[in-house]
């Protein structure tokens, strides 16, 4: 009884741990954390639709970037799409677009009283393109995905869905007072959150 009890208190503590948001000077490790840490974000592209052509437009799409947990995921914002979607058409003539995912959408601000514009309450603007992920890497996007979102595997298979992912380019992190950092994709990917 005694080795589960403190078996117990370990695992709270590697838990505590593993949950504990990176402090504001490893930026890199922020910008994963907070991707890892929300299911979904503001996808903006360039409108290609009638009356609105070569304007901002925002949309708001799951991602994953791995099942959740302390392991990390990969840091790749991946998407299941359908080109029935109106962002996905913006895409198709310009797949340029922006990414931005909040700690709002986590307990976290409203566990602090965070208001989502106030810096403390991170967010993360992915700049890139959203390219369709090739065989190989499909199953990885669909086991992040799925794992999230099951309810996507149940969605309409005439819609033709496909996996993407958003290829970062450019990364800025606001998750304190002062501005934005920039993180490059080469630090964000050699970080774990």
């Amino acid at each position: 009884a005694r080795l589960l009890l403190l078996l117990c208190a370990a695992s709270g503590l590697l838990l505590a741990a593993v949950a504990a948001i990176p402090p504001p000077e490893e930026a890199a490790r922020m910008a994963r954390y907070v991707l890892h840490s929300c299911d979904w974000g503001a996808l903006a592209t360039l409108s290609a639709q009638e009356g609105l052509r070569g304007r901002p437009f925002a949309n708001i799409f799951s991602l994953s970037d791995g099942p959740p947990g302390p392991c990390g995921g990969s840091g790749v914002p991946y998407l299941y799409l359908t080109d029935m979607e109106i962002s996905v058409q913006d895409l198709e003539v310009n797949s340029n677009a922006s990414l931005t995912v909040s700690l709002a959408q986590t307990p976290y601000c409203r566990k602090h009283k965070y208001d989502p514009q106030n810096p403390l309450c991170a967010h993360i603007i992915f700049v890139g393109s959203i390219v369709k992920v090739n065989d190989s890497e499909a199953d990885l996007a669909k086991k992040a995905l799925f794992t999230r979102h099951p309810e996507m595997e149940s969605w309409p298979k005439d819609h033709n869905w496909f996996f993407a992912k958003f290829n970062i380019t450019n990364i800025w992190v606001l998750d304190y007072f002062g501005g934005l950092k920039i993180v490059t994709p080469e630090e964000y990917y050699s970080v774990k959150p």
